[in-house]
C-alpha cells in the first residue's frame, strides 16, 4: 500500500499551489499603490466635485458657503482619503477613479479615527 503523504508529485503540487496563492495575494496588494499614482486628478469643475464643494487647497474654501470648515481639515486627514505615502495626491472613496489633492477639501470631510 502506498502512502499518499509521501508522494513527491503531491508535495510538489501543494508547494506550487501555496506559492501561487501567496504571489497572487501579494500581487493584488502591491500594484494598488502604483495604480494610485496613475489616476487622473479630480477637476474641481467636475459635477461630482462641484456637488461636494471640492477645492484643491483647503485655504480656498468659502467660509460663507461652508461655515463649519476649519483650516486644519484637508483630504490627507479625512477618513475617505486613501493616502499614498509621500504623495501630494491620492485616491478618495468619494471620487472613484480619480485622485484628490492631499491639501484639498470637500463638504463630505470626515476626520480619520485616532
Amino acid at each position: 500500500m502506498s502512502d499518499l503523504h509521501a508522494d513527491p508529485s503531491r508535495r510538489l503540487f501543494l508547494g506550487w499551489a501555496a506559492g501561487t496563492a501567496a504571489a497572487v495575494s501579494l500581487g493584488a496588494v502591491l500594484p494598488r499603490a502604483a495604480r494610485a499614482a496613475d489616476l487622473p486628478h479630480l477637476n474641481p469643475a467636475d459635477p461630482a466635485a462641484q456637488a461636494l464643494g471640492y477645492v484643491e487647497n483647503t485655504a480656498q474654501v468659502s467660509q460663507a458657503r461652508y461655515p463649519g470648515h476649519k483650516s486644519t481639515q484637508n483630504c490627507s486627514n479625512c477618513s475617505f482619503f486613501q493616502e499614498v505615502a509621500g504623495s501630494a495626491w491620492g485616491p478618495c472613496q468619494l471620487f472613484p477613479g480619480k485622485s484628490v489633492a492631499a491639501q484639498g477639501w470637500c463638504s463630505a470631510y470626515a476626520p480619520k479615527a485616532a
